[in-house]
Formats: structure tokens, sequence, C-alpha cells
């Protein structure tokens, strides 16, 4: 693949003042000398020049960066083009570099080659995927944290000495009637409970990572007409649902996305929980009962004062039409959905229940379901080899707990989830 020239628009689609043609592989300085009239600037050093195809016909006006390799995103010969963002002009361009040998880029494929020129492992691609995707503050910051590297160097450091333990033990096989120091197996061992211990606490996170990655899920519950879909128009801050004093109106879950507290939260109405003949409303409340078992956080809104006793750590009592109700127990949050009467209380509880469950502290947190399905194989690996006597099958444990935590960074075994990864990216990343 990277014997290819490739070539992509790497910034946004459709018309701009000022739009990124992003070339990179080892024809990279001859498709920039060619279109420049061989006016090639200095390595690193901007340049304006004016643009011409095969045909001496003039394509653009634009500045140019030649940009050698190594020291590259993707480790390769690079060049840059920012040119006028019209489409005639990159479809021109486009054109001409297609006629200097180069083709445009896959999905992905400028991040996939430089994970695969070392520049950086799989953790940091992802978390260029992530920061692209972040709607968010505390969205961008996580993955921010992890494209500096911070996610894999919590698992080089584990891989690091789980290789060192490995050899230990490869010593113990290798040499049984030597006198090893009975210090090689209380190391092995000690090391060994440490590395079990720091991966059980980093899986035990409450998914915090993932879920500030992917966003909360507030459902928000109760019987017909107590104001639901009123609630997650005011909250929403526009027409999400039909508003309607006719019972069963709400159907299906309707979704709309929001932040609160800097956190992306999917706020989901559903339909009034009853009992009914109708079997489409009945639908509609068992995809209630689902939503709110699946979710973050649950809304039981009231317009009654009364609400279900069932306790619950995600459950949140919204007393609704507070300018017609006369009393709201003592932890029912009252509001007027009607009138805006507490709502930003609201707000502000809500905001706070999505921070306090994305919030972390310390090394940086899981952000894949993927990295989480590795350490737990390698930590089922790791017990394993703590509690079998037989050398050999202790050194199996430890080989394989090393390929899976390798997978997360992918220095192991990773090419059946690269095409998967990289497929996500736009076509100029």
């Amino acid at each position: 693949m990277n014997d290819d020239t490739i070539f992509a628009i790497a910034s946004g689609a459709g018309r701009a003042a000022i739009a990124v043609m992003r070339l990179s592989g080892p024809l990279a300085y001859f498709a920039l000398a060619s279109l420049c009239g061989d006016r090639v600037p200095e390595p690193r050093h901007a340049g304006l020049r004016r643009l011409r195809d095969a045909d001496d016909s003039t394509l653009d006006r634009s500045m140019v960066l030649w940009l050698p390799g190594p020291g590259t995103y993707t480790g390769e010969d690079s060049a840059e083009l920012f040119i006028h963002g019209g489409r005639a002009v990159a479809d021109g361009l486009a054109m001409a570099l297609v006629g200097l040998g180069l083709r445009p880029a896959e999905p992905g494929e400028f991040t996939r080659r430089a994970f695969l020129n070392g520049c950086m492992d799989l953790t940091e691609a992802e978390a260029v995927h992530d920061l692209i995707a972040a709607e968010t503050e505390a969205q961008r910051r996580q993955a921010l944290r992890q494209l500096d590297g911070e996610l894999g160097r919590v698992y080089r450091d584990w891989s690091d000495r789980l290789r060192f333990v490995l050899a230990q033990q490869e010593a113990l096989i290798d040499f049984p009637d030597e006198d090893l120091p009975p210090e090689v197996e209380r190391e092995l061992t000690a090391t060994l409970a440490a590395l079990r211990q720091e991966i059980a606490a980093h899986l035990n996170d409450a998914r915090r990572g993932e879920k500030l990655r992917e966003g909360l899920v507030f459902a928000i519950v109760g019987p017909p007409n107590v104001g639901k879909s009123s609630l997650i128009n005011a909250l929403a801050e526009r027409d999400v649902a039909i508003v309607s004093n006719i019972p069963g109106t709400t159907r299906d879950a309707l979704e709309a996305r929001v932040v609160l507290g800097g956190v992306p939260v999917t706020l989901v109405d559903t339909a009034g929980l009853r009992e009914t003949a109708d079997p489409i409303e009945a639908e509609g409340v068992r995809r209630a009962f689902v939503r709110s078992e699946d979710a973050d956080i649950v809304l039981e809104i009231s317009d009654s004062g009364r609400f279900s006793e069932l306790p619950s750590d995600r459950r949140i009592q919204v007393a609704n039409k507070a300018d017609l109700l006369r009393s709201a127990p003592d932890d029912a949050i009252s509001v007027s959905a009607l009138t805006g009467e507490g709502m930003d209380l609201l707000r502000d509880r809500l905001a706070d229940l999505a921070r306090r469950l994305t919030e972390t502290s310390g090394p940086p947190p899981l952000t894949r379901a993927r990295h989480r399905a590795a350490l737990l194989e390698a930590l089922e690996r790791l017990t394993g080899a703590a509690e079998t006597d037989l050398p050999e099958l202790r050194g199996e444990d430890l080989r394989l707990a090393l390929r899976a935590i390798g997978r997360i960074t992918g220095h192991v075994g990773v090419e059946d989830i690269l095409d998967t990864l990289f497929g996500q990216f736009c076509i100029g990343k």
C-alpha cells in the first residue's frame, strides 16, 4: 500500500473559501514539482505558487507546503496545497494528480499509514477519530489525552513488565536444574500480583470513558399526560415530540441530543406507562420499559406528586406542572415545563449527574469496548498464571496475556480490526 502516493481533500466537504489537498507517498515531491513548475518551496516553508496541469493550463493560485518524511503525519514524504474551495478547483487538481500517477486516498488511509509507519500506536489513531467526532469540551479533552499517548503509555508499561515476567518464567522453565536465586520466583509472583491489581482497577471504572465518548442516555418515563413530551421539548429547547392532552400520543421512543455539563446526552421520550388493549400502544409501553432499563438515568415524571416506590440510584423524580401541583415529595424536583418554573434547577441537577457519571481522575480511562475486551482476557490469563503450579502452563498464560494487551496498542494481531477502525475516518484523514 505504501508504494502508492495518495491524495485527498483534508478539509470539510462543500464549498468554502479554502480547501486543503493533502498528498502522501514517494511521488509527493514529483507531483508538487510538476504542479509548481519545479518551483517547490523550501521544506516546511509555505509559498504562493501558480498550479498548472500537464497542458500548462492554470488550475489555481495556491499556498503550498513541501513536507519531506519521516517527520510528517504519515511518516512519508508529504505535501499540502491550500487551494480555493470551489468544487471545480478541487476536481481539476484531482484530475491532474491522477495524471501524475497518484490515486485518491481511502477512508482513514493517512492515519493508517501513520500507524503502519510507527508514527502512532492504535490508541492514538483511535484518538484522532474521537477528536474529529468530539461534540463537547469534555470529549475533546479526553481525546487529546489519548492522542498525547497517555493511554498507550499505560498499556506499554504493562506490556514491558509482563514481558520481563515472561522472561523470568522462561528462565525457570529452561534451567530447572540450575540454582536460580529464590528472588526470581518472588519477584515474578510480586510483579504478577501487581499487574493483576492494576488492570482490575483500570477495568473497574464504571465505563466512564466509554460513556463520555459515546454519550449518556437519560430516559423520561411516567404515566400518560404527565408532561413527558413537554419536558423533553423544554430540555431540548426545540419541538421534539408532539404535545397533546390525548393519552397515548407518544407511542415510540423519541430522541433528542443535548449537552449537559459538557457531556453529550440523548434524552428519550417514551410512551406513557399504563395497561392498554391497543397493540401499538402496548408495544410502545414495552419499549419504554426496555429504554428505562438500559438508560444511565431515568427521569420519572408525575403530575400528582405520587411516584413509584422502586428504589434506584439512577432515578430522578420530577414533579411536573408545578404551577398546578399543590405539593410534591421533598426529594422530587418541582418544575413546570409550560412556564419554565424549576427548569434551571433540573438542568443543573442533570448536568451534575452527567459530569459525575463521566468524570475521571488519575490515569486516562478506557474509551472503547475492544480495550475492555482485551484487558478482560489479559486479566483472565494472568489469573490463570497465578493459580497454576505448572511452569509451562504459566508461561503460556503469560504469553496470551501479553498478546491481548499488545492488541490494544496494535503491536500484535491487529490486522482483523484495521479495516473496521480506519474505515470510520473521513477520506482526508
